[in-house]
C-alpha cells in the first residue's frame, strides 16, 4: 500500500523547498511532485504542495 504526504508552503523560494525536499527524503518519503497556487496579479507563485510517497507496512 502507498502513503500520500503533502506539505504545504507560503514560502516559496529556492531554499524553503531545497528544506522542504531534503528534510522529507531524509524520512523515507520520495519525491513525486510540486504543485505551485499562482496568483493572477503576479507571476510569483503564492503557495506550493509538496507530494511524497512511500511504502507503508
Amino acid at each position: 500500500m502507498l502513503e500520500y504526504k503533502v506539505v504545504e508552503t507560503s514560502l516559496v523560494t529556492d531554499d524553503a523547498l531545497e528544506g522542504i525536499l531534503n528534510e522529507w527524503t531524509a524520512a523515507g518519503w520520495h519525491y513525486e511532485n510540486i504543485q505551485f497556487a499562482m496568483r493572477e496579479a503576479s507571476k510569483r507563485p503564492a503557495m506550493a504542495f509538496v507530494l511524497f510517497t512511500r511504502a507503508s507496512d
